[in-house]
């Protein structure tokens, strides 16, 4: 959080607003989000595929008319790809190129290839814009309970997954020290 806020302190200055212009100047931000849809993708099973043709992948027969299933949410937690997999590390996307517009199979939380989805662009712009004001803006508490929800890292699976128990933070006015 220090980091995320240190950074849009510098770049957007005391008393500007977030604006989509500053997205590609902050590079700590942008590494948190990647981080965050790495351990948390929107929906955990991408769209369906079925093999057009028998294949052979990974050492695995897989016939023809095959529905195979990608598991978005155990590619962005396993070691193979990441060292400490289950941390939340947003400095393993510093200064790299791995990015989730579909061409890194390691960071793949909306899909690749043809089903990929349409709504990248969008989503990129507004979930930076969103998360960056609000960061900018408000300075962010848990109470004793959410301290303890923050390291209950249970989720519940469906279609999408969220947290078993939800975490609440509370805005609070930015400091003076935070607009500097």
């Amino acid at each position: 959080m220090a980091k995320a806020k240190d950074e849009l302190a510098q770049v957007i200055g005391k008393g500007n607003k977030f604006e989509e212009r500053y997205i590609d100047k902050l590079p700590y931000l942008q590494a948190v989000m990647k981080e965050t849809l790495r351990l948390h993708p929107p929906i955990p099973f991408l769209v369906p595929r079925r093999a057009m043709q028998e294949t052979t992948f990974m050492g695995y027969r897989i016939p023809k008319d095959t529905q195979l299933f990608v598991n978005a949410w155990a590619i962005g937690r396993d070691a193979e790809c990441y060292e400490d997999p289950l941390l939340f590390k947003p400095e393993r996307f510093l200064g790299s190129s791995v990015d989730y517009k579909g061409q890194n199979y390691e960071l793949i939380p909306f899909g690749a290839g043809r089903r990929i989805c349409a709504g990248i662009p969008l989503a990129h712009r507004m979930l930076h814009l969103v998360l960056g004001s609000l960061l900018h803006e408000f300075d962010w508490e848990v109470d004793e309970i959410g301290r303890n929800e923050i390291k209950d890292d249970r989720e519940r699976m469906g279609v999408t997954v969220r947290k078993l128990v939800p975490l609440k933070a509370m805005p609070r006015k930015c400091s003076t020290e935070c607009l500097n």
